[in-house]
């Protein structure tokens, strides 16, 4: 009863500053159990609006980051919806919330360890029949579920990889964290207009942990 106090002050935190504006993603983060996504020793602090370690040397964001993606992206009933860098796994709930029954929701994880534990949370809440959490290199996007009406890539990149705006639909968006790894990170949005045309916006400073993979950093 105590985290989900916590998860209803965290949200009307988030509406007073103005990161949560529509209701769809107002229910959607009321829920999904944040404290269900994070390691057990973070359990307790799962609304305290910080990104928390998770295996694989990776972190869950922030709940205003979540806000923020989600307010962006502008998710809506039946679309087809692909996060590049899944990690814990808590989007995707978040975004099948949002899509419906006649939407889908993909996620890919590049680090072994990370994607297990993303597995795992997502069997245990009840959405791992819901939505499909791939392990494999996420830059690259995923052909042969393409193409997607929206896209988050959740690490930060050099650049939007060329696969994913491929594979974006006419009228899509992408939203991404573009940058040097550990500093110097916006994030982006990327609009695809009807005609194939691109519009992008930078939005704000952010702090994301590298993106793996053939369109990522190398290490």
């Amino acid at each position: 009863m105590e985290l989900e106090k916590q998860r209803k002050e965290m949200i009307g935190y988030l509406e007073r500053i103005g990161y949560l504006k529509s209701p769809e993603v107002k229910k959607a983060m009321l829920k999904v159990k944040r404290e269900e996504f994070v390691l057990p020793e973070y359990r307790e602090r799962a609304y305290s609006n910080m990104p928390l370690p998770i295996p694989g040397n990776q972190t869950i964001s922030a709940e205003h980051m979540h806000a923020i993606s989600l307010e962006t992206l502008k998710l809506k009933p039946g679309e087809k919806f692909l996060e590049v860098g899944a990690g814990s796994a808590i989007f995707l709930p978040y975004a099948k919330e949002i899509v419906g029954k006649k939407g889908k929701v993909f996620g890919i994880e590049f680090v072994k360890e990370t994607y297990e534990f993303g597995k795992k949370n997502l069997k245990r809440t009840g959405y791992s029949n819901k939505v499909k959490l791939i392990h494999g290199d996420g830059s690259s996007g995923l052909p042969k579920e393409a193409p997607f009406d929206k896209i988050l890539i959740s690490a930060a990149c050099p650049d939007i990889p060329t696969p994913l705006i491929k594979q974006l639909k006419p009228g899509g968006k992408i939203v991404a964290i573009v940058g040097t790894p550990y500093g110097d990170q916006n994030l982006v949005c990327l609009e695809k207009t009807k005609d194939g045309k691109l519009k992008r916006k930078t939005l704000l400073p952010v702090i994301f942990v590298p993106l793996r993979g053939r369109y990522g950093f190398k290490y």
